[in-house]
Order: structure tokens, then C-alpha cells, then sequence
């Protein structure tokens, strides 16, 4: 089938970009000496994260324990939960998977710590901890030295908490003026990482794994200090509209969504069969990664989603409207792929115009 001949709307992505983004990220790891554990959030598909894992990822890293157990039942043995876990509940579920898998997750403060020493008593395994470091973000993470050494001389106290190592992400990169000031960023973030990684160190408790993420920094390739053991990119996999503008070119945009012109109410209002429950409301604003709109249309440059109702795209362009006709097609590249995938039951899989594989997307919706 060609890719065009399939009901709307539908998200594509293009094997052989996306193959040359996962290569060229793998290559980058390599190359700086360290692992790969790439973020599965923005694909959620057991089938792609088995694929980064074929090609050099040591693990994988998901965002919720949701996420985990759907890579989990698909026969993925490495998993990182990227996020501080919080609840009885959510902490059973992990010691459930750590019977079967090597599962290792987030926090950044004593509560979780009691939390997790309480419900994994008796577990065959120690409860796998990485504690976040905040490196500018404004986000989760520990910000003051000294909550980090009451910290750690908690879980020096736990009998079934075992510190993994600290991790941090260093997301305040996609606001970045400029590659040069992507860069700075980027280096006062692996320092402080590194700093915290040092205290622990002189506490007796040297961290076994370093992780640093987001996409921007790799893209560029920039120096991975002797001291970090593994880098965390996720966007790579497919890049979108803003990871697009980070480095000058959509030829790197492997996912799109499919939609139909459904219609012309005038000159210049052409409006489309996907709306923010298709391609998100997302944009981004600040610095490299600022979009135009709400998502470009792949085959026209400089035509952009003005807005979104739930099921609806509005372009307001007269130049447009006149190219493009009731029933045609058209791909949208958007602003954020993350959430877009989050949207999709399923993805098409294309090459060269062709459908060649049809894709569940099982972490859909797995926000527990």
C-alpha cells in the first residue's frame, strides 16, 4: 500500500530516516566512550526500543511504571524509570518487575526512600535507586548539597535500598540562544552532575552509573566527560519540528501525521481532519527549538498550522488553499513528537513511498 492510500489521520514514520537518526546517535555513544540508554517515552513501541537495543542501547529509559511493565511484557530486560516513583502502590508494582527484569528508578528525596525500604522488605532484590540532580531545568531533582548527604546517609542506613548511581537532564538546553550557548549550558549541567557523583563518592557510595539526557546536546555532539557512563536522548529517534530548527534542517524529521483536506471555507482557510488530538497545541518558544505554528507542512515550505480545535487543523494561506484540494493529503510534521505518539493507537512504518509495517504503540496512555 502507499502510505498516501491510508484513512486519516495516521502517523507515519520513515524507516530509513529513522535508521540513519538511531546510527548516528549509537555512532556518537561509541565514539565518547559511553552508554546508550535511550529515552522510549517519545515511541512508546516495544518493538522500536528492542530495535535500539539491536543496534548498541545497553537498556532502555521510560518515564512512568506504566511504560515500564508494557516494555517489561514485550521481553525488554533493562529498564530505567526516569522519574522520582511516589506511592505504595507504584513502588509493589516495581518490586514486582525487579523479579523479572533489572529495573532501576528515580528519587530525589527521604520520603521516597522510606517509602521504598518498607515495600520492598523481604524482595530477593534491593530496591535500584538513581537520585536526579536539578542542573537548571527548574524542575524535580536535588538542588542543595546537604539534602543530598542526609540522602545518602539514609539509604547507608537501608537494608533493602541500593544506590545505582544519580542522573540528570539537562531539558533547559532546548531553550538555547544559540549552539554556543547550548553548549554552555550543556557543560555547567555535566559539571554539577559530576560534582554531586564526586560527594558521593568521598561518602563511600561511588555511583556504578552517571546519566545525563536530552536530545539537543548530542545532536551536536559536544565532549562526554571521563565520569558520565551513559547518555539519555529520546526525540533522536524520530526529531520533530523543534529539534528540526536546533540544527537547520528537517531532513532529520522522520515522523509525520497524515491528514485530509476536508475543507475550503474561503480564499485562504483550508482546514484538515486532525486537531490537538492528533498533533497536540504544543509549541515551543524560546530559543533554537522556537516554532512557527502549531506543526509545518512537510511538502510546502513556510506553510504552517495556524491553530487547533479538538478535531480540526486551520492553515491560513491563500498560496496554499490554491496548490491543494478537497480529499487531498498532506503530512504535518509536529512541534513536539512525544505526545503526538501518546495520541496514535498505531503507527505506519514507510519506506520509499511504502507502507511495509503496521506498528501498536502499547505504552499509549500509560501515565501510571
Amino acid at each position: 500500500m502507499k502510505y498516501y492510500e491510508l484513512d486519516t489521520p495516521a502517523l507515519l514514520i520513515d524507516k530509513d530516516i529513522m535508521l540513519s537518526n538511531l546510527k548516528y546517535i549509537q555512532d556518537y555513544a561509541n565514539e565518547q566512550g559511553v552508554n546508550l540508554r535511550p529515552h522510549t517515552k517519545t515511541h512508546k513501541m516495544p518493538k522500536l526500543a528492542k530495535l535500539q537495543e539491536e543496534m548498541g542501547a545497553i537498556g532502555i529509559a521510560v518515564a512512568k511504571v506504566g511504560e515500564a511493565e508494557v516494555m517489561a511484557n514485550n521481553g525488554l530486560k533493562d529498564i530505567f524509570i526516569a522519574n522520582e516513583i511516589v506511592g505504595k502502590s507504584k513502588i509493589e508494582r516495581i518490586r514486582k518487575l525487579s523479579e523479572t527484569t533489572e529495573i532501576s528508578f528515580g528519587i530525589d528525596s527521604t520520603y521516597q526512600v522510606h517509602e521504598i525500604e518498607e515495600v520492598f522488605e523481604g524482595s530477593a532484590k534491593k530496591a535500584q535507586v538513581l537520585v536526579e540532580i536539578e542542573v537548571g531545568e527548574q524542575r524535580s531533582g536535588i538542588i542543595e548539597e546537604d539534602d543530598f548527604r542526609t540522602l545518602l546517609e539514609l539509604i547507608k542506613t537501608c537494608k533493602n535500598v541500593e544506590l545505582k548511581g544519580i542522573f540528570s537532564h539537562d531539558g533547559h538546553s532546548y531553550k538555547a540562544k544559540s549552539i554556543e550557548h547550548c553548549k554552555e549550558l550543556y557543560e555547567e549541567s555535566v559539571e554539577r552532575t559530576l560534582h554531586f557523583a564526586r560527594v558521593a563518592e568521598e561518602m563511600d557510595l561511588k555511583p556504578k552509573v552517571v546519566s545525563i539526557g536530552s536530545t539537543p546536546p548530542f545532536m551536536f555532539k559536544f565532549e562526554i566527560p571521563e565520569g558520565v557512563t551513559e547518555v539519555r536522548p529520546g526525540t533522536y529517534i524520530f526529531m520533530d519540528a523543534s529539534q528540526a530548527n536546533v540544527i537547520g534542517t528537517y531532513d532529520r524529521c522522520a515522523a509525520s501525521v497524515l491528514t485530509t483536506i476536508i475543507s475550503k471555507p474561503t480564499n485562504e482557510r483550508v482546514i484538515m481532519d486532525v486537531g490537538a488530538k492528533g498533533i497536540t497545541a504544543q509549541t515551543r518558544s524560546e530559543g533554537l527549538t522556537a516554532t512557527k505554528g502549531l506543526g509545518r507542512i512537510k511538502e510546502c515550505e513556510r506553510v504552517y498550522i495556524n491553530g487547533v480545535f479538538d478535531e480540526h487543523a486551520i492553515i491560513y494561506n491563500e498560496d496554499f488553499s490554491q496548490q491543494i484540494n478537497i480529499g487531498d493529503k498532506v503530512q504535518i510534521i509536529p512541534n513536539h513528537i512525544c505526545p503526538v505518539c501518546n495520541l496514535h493507537e498505531k503507527a505506519y512504518l514507510i519506506s520509499k513511498g511504502e507502507v511495509v509495517e503496521e506498528l501498536n504503540i502499547e505504552g499509549r496512555g500509560k501515565l501510571q
